[in-house]
């Protein structure tokens, strides 16, 4: 999501994006699937800092340190929260 952000996806269509999902994931599968993952706290973020007035480019500045490959709490693979390891 961040490469797309990166190449002019607007928030407007992730709007588009993360109600389509409710509507056909249905909102429990959403709330405990989709609520808590890094997808949709990049989301929420870039929703925030853009109401804020801030640039596409600190957005995507504050995204990849909040989300990048170097936060060693951001996995590729999704990680039910029970989980060890």
């Amino acid at each position: 999501m961040i490469k797309a952000y990166a190449i002019g996806l607007t928030i407007d269509e992730l709007d588009e994006l993360f109600s389509m999902l409710v509507w056909n994931e249905g909102i429990g599968t959403f709330s405990s699937e989709i609520g808590p993952s890094p997808l949709f706290g990049a989301y929420q973020l870039i929703k925030r800092l853009e109401k804020k007035g801030k640039s596409r480019e600190d957005v995507l500045r504050e995204l990849v340190e909040k989300f990048g490959e170097k936060n060693p709490n951001v996995r590729t693979f999704y990680k039910r929260r029970n989980e060890n390891g």
